[in-house]
């Protein structure tokens, strides 16, 4: 049986066992692989000259940084699945109205589906693997697995995330301040009076 403690050991080495740099640099209309960035950008002057060149955009997530080879026009969201492997801001609506995506982005719950990657050079991203790698969260996810905040859990990452968030900047928050935090977040299942409780509980055992 996996305990929190081996969840948190198994995120941990997944983190930082995530590539830094670009394996290669593959060209996404021809699929050919060159080993750095100019090379690429050499191919698309010769073979592609009217499309867009993808860019490396040098990335601060979860204590790491990260370059990822990228089109321009790519969400954070795309980039966090697509290129570094963090399936956990998850895609539900696409359309910033269901929070599933919610990462925290200089400390402030920010959705990753309206956000551009390369907006996001210089700023320091937290999400949901880098939360359930801290021990110190331990008690926000034990309270929402004691309070059945959730059912099928497809939107729980985004709800801890905007839960995590809230108490960075209010450590003693009312149960009003909960449900003003989380009135971004969708559940389908409607788990919504179980998460106050659990915020409400975690508060008091992170203090």
């Amino acid at each position: 049986m996996q305990t929190q403690e081996s969840t948190q050991n198994s995120v941990d080495i997944m983190i930082t066992s995530l590539p830094s740099v670009p394996e290669g640099y593959r060209c996404p209309i021809c699929t050919r692989l060159f080993e750095d960035h100019d090379s690429l950008k050499q191919h698309y002057r010769a073979q592609h000259p009217t499309a867009i060149v993808p860019v490396v955009v040098a990335l601060s997530i979860n204590g790491r940084q990260y370059d990822a080879l990228i089109e321009p026009h790519w969400t954070l969201k795309r980039t966090l699945q697509f290129r570094l492997g963090l399936t956990g801001a998850k895609h539900m609506c696409d359309k910033g109205v269901c929070g599933s995506c919610t990462v925290i982005i200089d400390g402030r719950a920010v959705l990753a589906c309206t956000t551009l990657a390369i907006e996001c050079e210089g700023k320091t991203i937290q999400t949901i693997e880098g939360i359930a790698a801290d021990p110190k969260w331990k008690p926000l996810i034990d309270a929402y697995c004691k309070w059945d905040a959730m059912q099928c859990g497809y939107c729980t990452p985004g709800f801890l995330v905007s839960a995590k968030a809230l108490l960075d900047k209010n450590p003693n928050p009312t149960e009003q301040e909960c449900k003003e935090a989380l009135a971004g977040n969708i559940c389908i299942c409607g788990t919504y009076p179980r998460h106050s409780t659990a915020i409400l509980e975690a508060a008091l055992q992170i203090k």
